[in-house]
């Protein structure tokens, strides 16, 4: 890959990421102390994020993999995605957001596919090159909590409760913009398929795979999959209103932490993998989700603000150990024939139904535990998704049994 082609690719991935950042990791606190959203109409919220995951792959299989180069239909989201942004930022009450915010997520899902079909496009051998420009997207991400912490200071006690953090929906807007007039200056990305072939929806969404569930652990792997997003919903959708509820300073700036913990992670995942294997390293993964929901029942940000640090820097295990772990196993389980069927079944479980059940779960515990305008049993909050995960965790350490080794081939996905 030619050095302009990889600034290019770049800079996509770190405006794609900083566009997510800039406004998703606030949402929550947004949406109680702007549009003063229950926990229910919260979760409602959060859930377009699984509506568009489920409605991604049609837009992909359908339509960017058939007619389209996959560098223009990316730019055309992100204009419409500008606009929608600026429509939410104008926003005063739910009713009114919910719609942009759908429609948003709808058209942002698609992108993530988008940005990975150009930069694959460009190169030689993916599995070497790939990591050094998907690091940007973290790096974005990263920016834009940094800035709305450290820079405009959105994210104030003082600040939220004048309504700033809608400005974070004017930042993701102006940034959505920018890559939509830039993507068409990217490398060109033809469409794989053949726009006279017949697409089966059962292979848009991975359903050919649903034969591995014969398999009696790769069917307890599933279900755990599911399952596990139910408490990954409650760090999404609570995470952020919690850290500016107790008082810890520079919320957003600190959760970036996260992030940071996620990309050192990855690195350790292949040797962690090699050494003790899939199950064990998921198990951690599994864990560490009880762990730090623990910590945030327990911690506050006084003597105590480092148990929710902590609890932050386990992003990355709980992430990479879980979730990378996951797709890693599913490559391997699945074989040349279902490869790509599972990845898809797998996302469709997880990004879509999984998450859909744990938002709603988390509005409604959200709700039963309020004790009063803006205040929240925070320790109820936290101790119910900390028991599913370490529910889940007892349940795929007794039923999964899978004794097989997996390749080199299969880590390195």
């Amino acid at each position: 890959m030619n050095s302009n082609n990889r600034i290019k690719l770049s800079l996509m991935m770190f405006l794609e990421f900083f566009i997510w950042g800039a406004w998703f990791v606030t949402l929550g606190t947004f949406l109680g102390a702007n549009l003063k959203a229950t926990g229910a109409e919260t979760g409602s919220v959060f859930s377009t994020q699984s509506w568009g995951a489920i409605i991604a792959p049609f837009i992909i299989g359908l339509i960017a993999d058939r007619f389209f180069n996959a560098e223009r239909i990316l730019g055309v989201l992100h204009l419409i995605g500008a606009f929608l942004m600026y429509q939410m930022y104008n926003s005063t009450d739910i009713s009114t957001f919910y719609p942009y915010v759908l429609g948003y997520m709808i058209l942002f899902m698609p992108t993530l596919a988008l940005v990975n079909s150009v930069s694959f496009n460009q190169m030689k051998d993916p599995e070497k090159e790939f990591s050094t420009i998907r690091v940007f997207g973290t790096i974005g991400w990263i920016a834009a909590g940094l800035i709305i912490s450290y820079i405009f200071h959105w994210d104030t006690p003082e600040a939220t409760t004048a309504g700033a953090l809608k400005n974070t929906f004017a930042m993701a807007g102006a940034a959505s913009l920018v890559l939509g007039l830039f993507s068409f200056i990217l490398p060109k990305t033809p469409p794989k398929g053949s726009s006279g072939e017949q697409v089966k929806v059962s292979e848009i969404l991975g359903l050919d795979a649903l034969k591995l569930l014969k398999d009696k652990n790769f069917a307890i792997f599933f279900i755990s999959s599911i399952l596990i997003c139910i408490p990954l919903a409650f760090y999404y959708q609570n995470a952020h209103p919690f850290l500016s509820n107790v008082g810890l300073d520079n919320p957003t700036g600190k959760m970036t932490i996260g992030q940071i913990s996620e990309v050192l992670f990855l690195l350790l995942l292949p040797v962690f993998f090699s050494r003790f294997g899939f199950k064990k390293t998921i198990l951690v993964g599994m864990l560490a989700w009880g762990i730090r929901y623990a910590l945030f029942a327990y911690g506050n940000a006084g003597e105590l603000s480092f148990m929710l640090i902590i609890g932050i820097a386990l992003h990355g295990i709980c992430y990479d150990f879980f979730f990378v772990s996951g797709q890693i196993y599913t490559n391997a389980a699945a074989g040349e024939k279902y490869k790509s069927a599972a990845q898809g079944l797998i996302t469709l479980a997880t990004y879509g139904v999984g998450m859909l059940i744990g938002f709603e779960v988390a509005g409604k515990i959200t709700d039963a535990y309020k004790l009063g305008e803006g205040a929240y049993d925070w320790k109820m909050v936290w101790i119910i998704p900390s028991g599913i995960a370490f529910a889940v965790f007892l349940i795929f350490a007794v039923f999964f049994n899978d004794k097989k080794k997996i390749s080199e081939d299969a880590i390195n996905i």
